[in-house]
């Protein structure tokens, strides 16, 4: 399972990065913001997922996730962020992120979340 990560903060993205390989994610892809994503992108060949913060700079969250989807890609795509106000998920919803995490989270949601974007392999 192959995951891009998209946060500014890189204390955060080693957070999450570790939550994920304790999980069923073996290769964990890292982006400082959306512009980064964009170019380690590439193709998105081999990607299963993009999990982003919103908020970031030279290219926000929500910037990336209409560029992937203005690029014809369905992967799952999880947004991961303190912004939680109804207003601000529908905007994500509308752009084409598949689901939503409100940070702080712990490890047993971040899980349920994944589950239910990905397939996961010990269930499959």
């Amino acid at each position: 399972m192959k995951v891009l990560l998209v946060d500014d903060s890189g204390v955060m993205r080693k957070i999450i990065a570790r939550g994920l390989n304790s999980l069923w994610v073996d290769d964990v892809v890292e982006a400082a913001d959306g512009v980064e994503a964009v170019a380690k992108f590439g193709d998105g060949e081999g990607f299963d997922l993009i999990l982003t913060d919103w908020n970031m700079p030279n290219m926000n969250g929500l910037e990336l996730v209409k560029t992937i989807r203005g690029g014809g890609h369905k992967l799952p795509i999880m947004m991961i962020t303190t912004e939680s106000e109804k207003a601000q998920v529908m905007l994500a919803i509308q752009a084409g992120v598949n689901d939503y995490l409100v940070k702080p989270f712990d490890q047993d949601t971040l899980q349920q979340k994944l589950e239910r974007v990905l397939p996961c392999p010990a269930n499959a």
